[in-house]
């Protein structure tokens, strides 16, 4: 076998739903992004997403349209499909649940688990959230109310007869492996979630149903059908071959990074790992559950009319520049804004403004002052020593921040560079240089450093925006574009003599006005953005009256909902010098969990008052406009008690 290094990532398989929404494509776009880092950084990739085809709620939706389940989902697996083309997804496996190769391996891990004595036949009855085919045992339900946890729609009574997994025998064994692998379950916010879940007492899972046929048959037992979760879960062992192929499963399992919206966290983390200890195969490397994706401030809802179709977004502004949005704007881990009016400021702003123009400015000299040939560099100075500092620290940091999943990071590391870039144009003036022949050598340089760095950018935004990357390195002249790996991004690697291809520009720019309106339709939610603009503004003030409010930078270290209050959330705040409790009323729109380690605005200098029994010392900055949206204002890098001016 050879030792070069393998990585197994997994995005969850979609639920089959008639409505594409731009949520789809987050998750996705994450795993894609990682998987061509790593491919970059030289490692054998498999990467698998799919569809989660069986289950009540799908044989309800066919039975509402007259057709069969398979026919229904074979129609919805085409428009995912298309929109992972669409966004130039590079996966090597999309596995279907209804295929016979997924329903071999899900009856074989019935049966070890059964033969172990680890199922039993019983009857349920109790509460089921047919949406999330979730079973709700009373202890784990809110006040006892009858809604889902995780959805708020109602749960149904179920009583029938069903086969269980003993989840309880393995609880101690399951808490063990998660104090011997820390990392398993990120970020540290969802693992203490789940720990917690663990503790307060795990009841035996229904793993089959009775009452639809629309599933896999259990195997000695044909007239239940495999409940949807425990048939799911297995997908990523059937794509990578077990039982089937067992070179290819030794090779990739266990997979490296399950990556999974927070929503289904529990039954990736607790789940998952049960049904694998039960049929004695190794458990995953890690889970990692990403925030939501919600819009101008909301949660994407159909009955709030503002889901958002990612295909004409593609179609309009390209898929690059979608990728680059979701992975540049959002924090991994935390929940995440699309904003059409922020999205078009982003494309101007870093794409075509940042990026663009550089390699538009580079081209258009090299075509102008050396007939299209990037010459060799012959006289360097301090400043194109400089450059190349930069250029070494974006590629250390970019290695580091991917690996680590910050991508977001990653990419600033490499607008610093791309800026740094930009600079270096205005540091060296190439227009004066080329008037005075006897600067000729330093021209040569100058364009032949500038030719380096784009070249070196291509292949360090490749995972993020691959396409973008594609047309820099051939308007560079450059080929075997695919063939590229993190390895050759060492400075020098540019072949001196080489003719330029000078194409269209990278991104256009957008008129924000414009676009909002002709876009609105897609991104329904962006027709708040002009009403909120028209309230009045408040009477002039001075600059010493605003000196009056001292702003500091604040550090979330702790938080928790105030009892009986539904609106106010109590916070500790580090703010450098001293940590205040501060009460602020955003438990409508943030979970502590969504708060605690990100940086805020703080007022300091209020007056300190008591709300519903509890005292705060100062006020947390948030924009708002109405009842519906409120977002805090955050500044998530900033040290703590840095002054807001």
């Amino acid at each position: 076998m050879s030792d070069k290094k393998k990585y197994y990532i997994t995005t969850p398989i979609y639920y089959p739903s008639a409505k594409l929404h731009i949520g789809h494509t987050y998750c996705t776009t994450i795993a894609d992004a990682l998987a061509r880092f790593h491919r970059l950084c030289g490692e054998d990739v498999f990467f698998l997403t799919g569809s989660d085809e069986h289950g009540q709620k799908i044989q309800r939706a066919a039975e509402e349209k007259g057709i069969a389940p398979i026919e229904y989902v074979d129609q919805i697996v085409l428009l995912f499909q298309e929109l992972w083309k669409k966004l130039n997804v590079s996966y090597d496996d999309f596995i279907r649940t209804s295929e016979a190769r997924h329903e071999k391996v899900v009856q074989k891990l019935m049966e070890i688990s059964y033969k172990k004595g680890d199922i039993y036949k019983g009857e349920y009855a109790g509460w089921y959230c047919t949406p999330c085919e979730t079973f709700w045992p009373e202890n784990k339900l809110p006040e006892r109310k009858y809604i889902c946890p995780d959805c708020g729609r109602d749960l149904e009574l179920v009583k029938e007869e069903a086969y269980f997994l003993k989840m309880n025998k393995y609880a101690d064994a399951w808490l063990r492996f998660i104090e011997e692998n820390p990392d398993f379950i990120q970020p540290e916010a969802r693992r203490n979630e789940m720990i917690a879940f663990v503790k307060s007492g795990l009841e035996d899972l229904c793993v089959s149903r009775t009452s639809f046929d629309w599933g896999i048959p259990v195997p000695w037992d044909p007239k239940h059908v495999v409940y949807v979760w425990f048939d799911a879960l297995a997908n990523y062992l059937t794509a990578i071959g077990y039982d089937s192929d067992q070179a290819l499963f030794e090779k990739f399992w266990p997979a490296d990074l399950h990556l999974v919206g927070k929503e289904i966290v529990r039954f990736h983390t607790i789940i998952w790992p049960i049904i694998l200890m039960s049929c004695d195969i190794p458990i995953p490397k890690k889970v990692f559950g990403h925030g939501w994706l919600i819009v101008d401030g909301t949660k994407m809802s159909k009955s709030l009319g503002n889901v958002v179709d990612p295909i004409p977004l593609i179609e309009h502004y390209g898929a690059d520049a979608l990728r680059y949005y979701l992975l540049r704007e959002i924090s991994l881990g935390n929940d995440g804004n699309f904003s059409l009016a922020s999205f078009i400021k982003r494309i101007n702003s870093d794409l075509a403004n940042d990026l663009g123009n550089l390699l538009q400015r580079t081209l258009a000299m090299v075509e102008k002052y050396n007939a299209g040939i990037v010459r060799e560099a012959k006289e360097k100075l301090p400043v194109d020593e400089n450059l190349k500092l930069y250029a070494v620290q974006a590629v250390k940091a970019f290695e580091q921040e991917m690996n680590t999943m910050k991508l977001n990071d990653a990419i600033q590391s490499v607008w610093t560079f791309i800026r740094r870039t930009n600079k270096y144009i205005d540091e060296t003036m190439p227009w004066v240089l080329a008037k005075d022949e006897s600067q000729r050598n330093r021209l040569d340089t100058v364009l032949y450093d500038l030719s380096e760095a784009l070249r070196i950018i291509a292949i360090l935004i490749s995972p993020i925006m691959p396409k973008a990357a594609q047309r820099m390195w051939e308007q560079l002249g450059l080929k075997h574009f695919e063939k590229t790996l993190l390895a050759d991004a060492v400075w020098g690697g540019y072949p001196a003599n080489t003719m330029i291809c000078k194409g269209d520009a990278l991104f256009p720019r957008y008129d924000l006005q414009e676009e909002i309106v002709d876009m609105a339709p897609i991104a329904s939610a962006t027709k708040d953005i002009c009403t909120a603009a028209k309230e009045a503004i408040k009477p002039e003030i001075g600059i010493d009256d605003f000196g009056v409010v001292d702003l500091r930078v604040g550090k979330i270290l702790a938080c928790e909902k105030v009892k009986k209050a539904k609106k106010l959330l109590k916070l500790q705040v580090d703010l450098g010098t001293e940590e205040r409790q501060i009460v602020s009323g955003i438990a409508l729109y943030y979970t502590p969990e969504e708060l605690i380690g990100r940086q805020v605005v703080v007022v300091t200098n209020l007056k300190p008052v008591t709300l519903c029994g509890e005292e705060s010392k100062g006020m947390l900055l948030a924009a708002s406009d109405g009842d519906e949206k409120l977002q805090v204002v955050f500044v998530d890098g900033m040290m703590p008690g840095s002054r807001v001016r």
